[in-house]
């Protein structure tokens, strides 16, 4: 099989040849059709998210069909098309998987990190962890809604029923997110990197009732805000911009560093929240009402070999939507 492999954080992948591994018990072997690229990718390679296996297949947002099922696979058919979401793995016993909490599983493995991914023509996962996709999606459409959907899925109830929504950063989580409060009747304020208005015109497009730089002040107060760009000063900015007893939810698996603020700002029963990972009821949920609203994804694809022009897209804002490699057949 092909795979774009990271050897060394901080290095672009390379192209590699590998042995096409084989399923064992409760795996499946996943032939890839698609594989979303996530900011978290980027944290990865970038040598941001500290600990990954090396060398490593990136990517977590992995759409496929079943190639072949190890012994004990009984939920799952050859053929059948699912996708492989950033939670891979979890032990079941920790006092976190006990309480319900499977999201921040103390054992917890996850693909594209610990668990080889989908920038390949292959790739394995356990059997548990896989989700069957709606069939109104294609392959590359389908692909953002397994992290950039079920994240922002996930934030979107961490915001507890906002009527005025602010979303920092409009990329792939933020453009899924915004059609799911659209349709539940929220009014959504987008915020993007200062001067690009091509984005701010794309939130706009979407349903935004305003979209501005993210040092500007919204038009309202805010109930709640989330973020998903990865940039710590924006926390105050959020604080500053939501109502008393209003939620700030950070959404992004990395950060940089929160500035000092006063605390003025956190004053009046404001909150800061953050979002770990997902959980298989996240997915199932997201995956059944992504359809119903519907929710459109818009992608930007590229061949599997053009894996580091991706990231690099991405990590310079040149993205409109979410991208996805494709590795044909």
């Amino acid at each position: 099989m092909r795979a774009m492999v990271l050897e060394t954080a901080g290095r672009p992948l390379e192209a590699r040849r590998m042995a096409r591994p084989e399923p064992a018990a409760g795996q499946v072997l996943i032939r890839v059709r698609a594989c979303g690229v996530c900011r978290t990718d980027l944290h990865v390679v970038d040598g941001e998210l500290t600990g990954p296996k090396l060398p490593l297949v990136p990517g977590h947002e992995v759409v496929g069909g079943v190639a072949e099922a190890g012994p004990g696979v009984e939920s799952l058919s050859i053929g059948e098309r699912v996708g492989i979401p950033w939670l891979g793995w979890t032990c079941g016993h920790c006092r976190f998987c006990r309480m319900g909490l499977e999201n921040l599983c103390e054992n917890a493995r996850f693909t594209g990190y610990q668990i080889d991914g989908g920038y390949g023509e292959y790739a394995l996962a356990d059997g548990r962890y896989c989700f069957p996709l709606p069939d109104a999606y294609g392959d590359a459409e389908a692909a953002p809604l397994l992290c950039a959907g079920l994240i922002g899925y996930r934030a979107l109830r961490k915001a507890d029923d906002p009527e005025r929504l602010g979303l920092y950063g409009f990329g792939a989580a933020a453009h899924i997110v915004i059609q799911v409060a659209r349709h539940e009747g929220r009014q959504v304020f987008a915020f993007t990197r200062p001067g690009d208005t091509a984005a701010q015109a794309f939130a706009l497009g979407l349903g935004a009732v305003w979209a501005g730089a993210s040092d500007e002040t919204p038009p309202e107060e805010l109930d709640a805000a989330i973020l998903f760009a990865p940039v710590g000063a924006l926390v105050p900015a959020a604080l500053k911009a939501v109502r008393p007893g209003g939620r700030v939810v950070c959404a992004g698996i990395h950060m940089s560093d929160i500035p000092a603020f006063p605390y003025h700002l956190m004053w009046g029963e404001r909150e800061i929240v953050s979002v770990a990972n997902l959980t298989r009821q996240d997915g199932l949920d997201f995956l059944a009402l992504a359809p119903r609203v519907p929710v459109h994804t818009t992608v930007q694809p590229y061949p599997l070999a053009d894996a580091n022009r991706a990231l690099d897209d991405l990590r310079r804002g040149r993205i409109e939507g979410a991208a996805v490699l494709m590795t044909g057949e």
